[in-house]
C-alpha cells in the first residue's frame, strides 16, 4: 500500500518591510559632491594606514567605497540635472 502524504498548506510569505534610512536619504538630498568626498576621505585615509593581514580587507573596502562614491556622483549629477530641467520648465 503506497504511503499517504499529508498535504500541509504552503506558508504564505509576508511582505518585507520597506527599508528606510532617513539619515542617508536626507544627506543625499542635500549633499554636494565635495561633501560626499569629505564624508569618505577620513575612512579612506585610515584604510591606507592599515598594515599586516588587514591590508587585503582594506583593499576590498576601499574598492567598495570608490564604487559608492561613483554611484553617489551619478546620483548627484542626476539630481542637479532634474532640478535644472524643473527650473527651466517652470520659467516657460
Amino acid at each position: 500500500m503506497p504511503p499517504t502524504s499529508k498535504q500541509s498548506p504552503e506558508p504564505v510569505a509576508e511582505p518585507l518591510p520597506t527599508p528606510s534610512f532617513p539619515a542617508i536619504e536626507s544627506f543625499i538630498e542635500s549633499a554636494s559632491a565635495e561633501e560626499v568626498q569629505t564624508l569618505f576621505n577620513p575612512v579612506k585615509n585610515e584604510l591606507a594606514n592599515l598594515k599586516g593581514p588587514k591590508v587585503e580587507h582594506a583593499k576590498k573596502v576601499h574598492a567598495a567605497i570608490s564604487r559608492t562614491e561613483e554611484l553617489l556622483a551619478v546620483l548627484l549629477e542626476t539630481r542637479e540635472r532634474l532640478q535644472t530641467e524643473s527650473r527651466s520648465k517652470g520659467r516657460k
